[in-house]
């Protein structure tokens, strides 16, 4: 494989923003590179596409690390916070959606850079790991994902051939990598879609053809953050250990609200523009909500209530919990508005009060645009909730690893299965 081809096969794994950045050259010059499929002889980029290459493949990993894990469809790291939590290393990363990439990067410094579609990448370029987290899209099989699409007459589910055949990427990788466990994270009605029939495809293909043993179960984070957020997570382990979900410390409902995550607004917390403004750390007005917008939402809501419908904004307090925070907030805010009191317009949460509604530190960076946050941390996981599963599911991690321990395979050249 000449250094044109090597460099094709770099951009299509990490893109050209990470691999730009790597190789210490701009966007521009890149796409000159592979448009005119020629690089200057002078140039010394070529001595790094190895180091590249085995960085996402061979990674490095320090003898303090208890475990290692891969994080496929990341997002922006919700569950790879917990299994650092209980000691874990990540080696491997996939997530196609370059805004999530780039929150992603801002708050994980690795050695690895970040995989693209993982559809595109061979099992033999994914490191051996310890455990497999994947939170694998789950429009295909949520209430709103399956009305979107029956109403467009698409498929959905397994019959949706772009998101919901990622479950048999992960399959492909467990059967070909063998981890000591895993953690899949999907929506409460993969249970019920299709009358059934999905989640046991799922259940059949992880217990009978891969041999796990499967543990699921379905988790409100409400208690962990003050949202209502039920989402299915299933446990497996390569051999049969005394995993329990009764282990799991739920908090209690209602243990937390709303005044836990937002912005108090009387100088408490430093204001943090473009979120909150002034000595008060108010926050912008810019997430006050138009009175157009705001009688169209009242409107929508009496015409649905006239025909006894639940459809319609959810308006919350400090003493509130709120409804679950969809990935569609960025339009128009409706399932979450922060009363303002009296007749003021209500407003949306900001960027940070959507991060804490999902149980991510105030540390936790936004490099992106208010939609694209919203996007993100609506499609996210509770990070507390993880946390938890983390805790429960270590004592059988350890044990596995420590049993295994030292076991090497031999490995075949990178650039000959790239």
């Amino acid at each position: 494989m000449n250094n044109v081809q090597k460099l094709a096969k770099l951009h299509a794994l990490i893109g050209e923003d990470q691999l730009s950045e790597l190789l210490g050259v701009t966007v521009k010059t890149l796409k000159n590179w592979l448009k005119e499929e020629s690089i200057p002889k002078e140039s010394t980029v070529s001595a790094k596409f190895d180091q590249i290459l085995t960085s996402i493949a061979r990674p490095s990993v320090s003898d303090d690390a208890g475990f290692t894990f891969i994080d496929l469809f990341a997002g922006v790291g919700g569950l790879r916070r917990g299994f650092e939590s209980i000691g874990g290393k990540c080696v491997f990363t996939s997530e196609w959606d370059k805004y999530s990439q780039k929150t992603y990067r801002a708050n994980y410094q690795d050695h690895h850079p970040v995989v693209g579609d993982i559809t595109k990448v061979g099992t033999d370029l994914i490191p051996s790991h310890d455990v497999l987290l994947a939170g694998f899209p789950c429009q295909p099989f949520s209430l709103a994902g399956v009305s979107k699409k029956n109403s467009l007459g698409r498929a959905h589910g397994f019959q949706c051939d772009t998101q919901g055949t990622l479950f048999f990427d992960v399959e492909r990788i467990i059967q070909a990598k063998r981890p000591k466990a895993f953690l899949l994270e999907n929506v409460k009605n993969l249970t019920s879609h299709d009358k059934g029939n999905t989640f046991k495809v799922i259940i059949h293909t992880l217990q009978e053809k891969l041999g796990y043993k499967i543990h699921y179960h379905v988790v409100d984070a409400n208690g962990f953050v003050p949202q209502h957020r039920q989402r299915i997570f299933i446990v497996g382990f390569r051999e049969d250990v005394p995993f329990e979900w009764s282990d799991f410390v739920h908090p209690g409902r209602g243990t937390v609200t709303m005044k836990d995550i937002l912005h108090p607004e009387n100088g408490s917390e430093l204001a943090e523009p473009p979120y909150t403004e002034g000595p008060q750390a108010k926050v912008s007005g810019d997430f006050v909500i138009s009175t157009k917008l705001w009688t169209y939402l009242k409107d929508y809501k009496k015409k649905h209530e006239a025909k006894g419908n639940g459809f319609g904004y959810g308006l919350v307090t400090e003493k509130d919990t709120a409804r679950t925070m969809s990935a569609r907030y960025h339009k128009d805010g409706a399932e979450i508005l922060i009363s303002r009191g009296g007749r003021k317009n209500p407003r949306r949460l900001t960027p940070r009060e959507a991060a804490r509604l999902m149980g991510y530190p105030d540390s936790h960076v936004i490099p992106v645009s208010n939609t694209q946050a919203y996007r993100q941390f609506g499609n996210s996981v509770v990070v507390p909730v993880i946390n938890e599963i983390a805790r429960i599911m270590a004592p059988h991690i350890t044990h596995l690893v420590d049993k295994e321990r030292g076991n090497q395979n031999s490995e075949p050249d990178l650039w000959q299965i790239a």
